[in-house]
């Protein structure tokens, strides 16, 4: 997830720049960045499901977690989150070849996903899909959080693990509700157009900056400086770091 993320970022950050500096760019480019990004986009909340389902089998099945969460079970998990996330929005480009001419694609607009898939089709076929997914990852966390608060209080006292995973799916969480916040970046992004005309492009960088940076600063945090053994490393390069300062200056 955090290369998925990486590369979202990459992919999003290189838009803003292509936007403010050409303003138009070639429809094919385009085409193929947007579509980049969004399944990048897509595939969070998948992959917050994914890793929730596997702190589920490690809290509440232990005995079976080796035999179930394999290293060729797990690269099979991720070519179907892949395919999940690519399917629904590889349609657009399908359906937008056979709705517009060749000349098309030889023009120059602004990079937006609404300027190149125009179809009124395609716009309620992604509300739909959106819906649905983040419906599904949502009823998953949920699942998992209980089951697993459920495994925990079930035992005389709660060990460090369950405690782990149940933070970790709460931080998913969180972490999801940010990035359903896309549902309604639309419609606030026009709305605060029409009260701050001429200051669209601020506002679209406000709405990426909240809407797409901030969930996915959440992976660094929540597999980085939540390990114990990274948090230890940390600490001793950050303090190695820093100027030593001797007896006869501390007692200066």
């Amino acid at each position: 997830m955090v290369i998925n993320d990486g590369v979202q970022l990459t992919i999003t950050v290189m838009l803003f720049l292509l936007s403010y500096i050409f303003y138009r760019i070639n429809v094919s480019f385009c085409c193929f960045f947007i579509l980049l990004a969004v399944f990048t986009t897509r595939n969070t909340p998948v992959n917050l499901a994914s890793m929730a389902i596997e702190r589920y089998i490690t809290i509440c099945e232990p005995l079976r977690h080796a035999q179930i969460c394999t290293v060729r079970r797990t690269y099979v998990v991720i070519g179907l989150i892949w395919f999940i996330s690519v399917a629904p929005d590889i349609t657009d480009l399908f359906v937008t070849l056979a709705t517009e001419s060749l000349a098309f694609f030889h023009q120059s607009v602004f990079c937006l996903r609404q300027n190149v898939f125009k179809d009124p089709v395609l716009a309620v076929k992604r509300q739909a899909f959106d819906i649905i997914y983040f419906s599904c990852v949502f009823l998953t966390l949920v699942f998992t959080y209980l089951r697993i608060l459920f495994a925990a209080r079930a035992l005389s006292t709660e060990t460090m693990s369950a405690q782990r995973a149940r933070n970790t799916i709460l931080l998913h969480g969180l972490q999801l509700a940010m990035c359903m916040l896309s549902y309604i970046s639309p419609s606030v992004e026009s709305v605060l157009h029409l009260i701050f005309p001429g200051r669209i492009l601020e506002i679209r960088f406000a709405n990426y900056i909240i809407v797409y940076m901030l969930p996915r600063f959440l992976s660094p945090v929540i597999y980085g400086i939540r390990d114990p053994k990274f948090r230890r490393y940390l600490k001793k390069r950050f303090w190695s770091s820093r100027p030593r300062v001797s007896q006869q200056e501390v007692a200066q």
